[in-house]
């Protein structure tokens, strides 16, 4: 940015309220939403105008072309861009010359006026008067070559929503589709409850949670990784179908479709097992990515998915011994190990429950249309129930799409000493140094004591789902403001700072 535009935009503000115009008044009445009007007056013919029609917009300048005693602007809104025209004999010439002088792309303001069609068809506003409602001081980046490098884009995201409609249109993406989800469950008789943030004991994934004190308990505090632990409370309550939309935090790193700070959906059926929620889950994603999409079908970065129902459904152990030739179940940890050894991926952990995690990452990615992995193994579900048939493997789920995980699933564990049991053995983890093993939560398990119903659970990563849905091939992308390092404001503030001086001296 130009800094003498910058003192250019400063010294106008001033100029303008030393005619007693202030460049950032209240409110402004806002009546008509450009979208409507463009779609009210479409059929009108070329040169037609509406001149007993009265219209009142408002919006951003993204675009300004003088023609001697008339100009041709743009105004945006949230619902689309509209022309807009304004003539010095319509509005006389104290009002057209303010409007050819301090009126810049990037200002907010208010219109009046009809609507009419140019020649050319295109449908616009005449305005007959118009108000300055707020002056930028800064110049918008140029909307092909202003912002290409991504971290000033995360970091001024509304720069982007500003120059680029399908950065806006994204977010729109992400925020309609929660509303969607949260219509079908309330639908299906399911309860929107809420459950702490801060949490002296995690739990209910594998995770490194960020830590910080309390000082009216001084005691060290954790924001959660899951919600999960606490809706289980509820269950112990007596609520039967609940959910919880919100965000979980995950002291991580950042890639692709990891983000430490990331929105999550659990939901609780009680009465219900992994076959249940696998068919609500279906049904739900289904139904919103058509909703959304107007098809069951995408493409996501360059391949097609197919959320037609029913999705495949593929045993977890039956497809890494297909793959890989290593049996989960019955090899040694020795072969498991060296197996990964030979792939240089072996994790920082060597016990068996890393070891197996390590060899289905290496098959994650084979799976582009939704795909239930079904039946893990005990040991690395801490908290789903043995399945009948087998006593070595859960009934649980995990959700691929695009090779990536996007809902994880359990018939939930509700036998307070098996539970017990499986806690003492992630304690053991944590204790030879793996961070992100459960924490032992002694108040869960009293809970479970008082009697949990059997239950069907599940959580999802909607932003995940919100990627696939928008072609966006970062996760950062759908997220409104990500997390990204501090930057070091640069910018002299003398500006400003004589500006309020001014300001207040008008005021005395």
């Amino acid at each position: 940015m130009s800094e003498e535009t910058r003192r250019q935009r400063l010294e106008e503000i001033k100029e303008l309220r030393n005619k007693g115009i202030e460049p950032f008044p209240l409110r402004f009445r806002k009546v008509h939403n450009t979208g409507t009007v463009l779609e009210e007056y479409a059929s009108l013919e070329a040169s037609q105008t509406k001149e007993d029609e009265e219209l009142s917009l408002a919006g951003r300048v993204m675009a300004i072309r003088h023609h001697g005693k008339s100009s041709f602007f743009t105004i945006r809104d949230e619902s689309g861009t509209i022309q807009a025209y304004i003539r010095k004999d319509k509005v006389g010439d104290d009002s057209f010359q303010l409007f050819k002088k301090y009126v810049n792309i990037g200002d907010f303001i208010g219109i009046a006026g009809f609507p009419f069609k140019t020649h050319t068809g295109e449908t616009s506003v005449f305005v007959k008067e118009f108000l300055i409602l707020s002056k930028s001081i800064r110049t918008l980046p140029e909307k092909w070559h202003g912002l290409k490098d991504k971290e000033t884009i995360y970091r001024q995201r509304y720069l982007e929503m500003i120059s680029d409609e399908g950065a806006l249109n994204r977010l729109k993406t992400r925020f309609r589709m929660i509303s969607l989800v949260r219509r079908f469950l309330e639908d299906r008789g399911f309860v929107e409850v809420e459950t702490p943030v801060l949490q002296f004991t995690t739990g209910g994934a594998s995770a490194r949670p960020f830590a910080t004190k309390i000082n009216v308990f001084d005691k060290d505090i954790f924001l959660r990784i899951s919600e999960e632990l606490y809706l289980k409370r509820y269950l112990v309550g007596g609520f039967e179908r609940i959910f919880e939309i919100g965000k979980n935090f995950r002291n991580e790193g950042i890639s692709y479709k990891h983000h430490p700070e990331f929105l999550m959906m659990e939901l609780y059926q009680a009465y219900a097992d992994y076959e249940d929620i696998m068919l609500l889950t279906e049904e739900m994603i289904s139904e919103v990515v058509k909703e959304l999409t107007g098809s069951c079908k995408l493409v996501y970065q360059g391949q097609e998915i197919d959320f037609t129902r029913p999705w495949k459904r593929v045993v977890m152990t039956d497809y890494i011994k297909d793959k890989l030739g290593i049996d989960i179940l019955e090899d040694s940890n020795e072969r498991l190990l060296e197996f990964l050894k030979e792939h240089d991926a072996v994790p920082d952990m060597r016990e068996r429950g890393h070891l197996i995690e390590k060899l289905w990452d290496m098959v994650e990615d084979d799976f582009q249309n939704p795909t239930f992995v079904m039946d893990h193994p005990v040991i690395i579900s801490p908290l789903a129930k043995q399945h009948p048939e087998d006593e070595r493997v859960t009934q649980r789920f995990e959700l691929i799409i695009s090779g990536m995980e996007c809902a994880n699933a359990f018939s939930e564990l509700n036998d307070p000493v098996e539970q017990k049991k499986r806690f003492l053995h992630q304690a053991g983890l944590r204790e030879a140094g793996d961070a992100e093993a459960h924490m032992m939560d002694q108040d869960f398990i009293r809970a479970l004591e008082f009697g949990m119903p059997p239950t069907g659970g599940l959580g999802i990563g909607w932003e995940r789902i919100v990627m696939i849905l928008t072609d966006s091939s970062s996760i950062r992308d759908i997220i409104a403001f990500p997390l990204v390092r501090p930057d070091v404001q640069t910018d002299s503030d003398e500006e400003i700072m004589q500006c309020e001086e001014d300001q207040d001296e008008s005021l005395r």
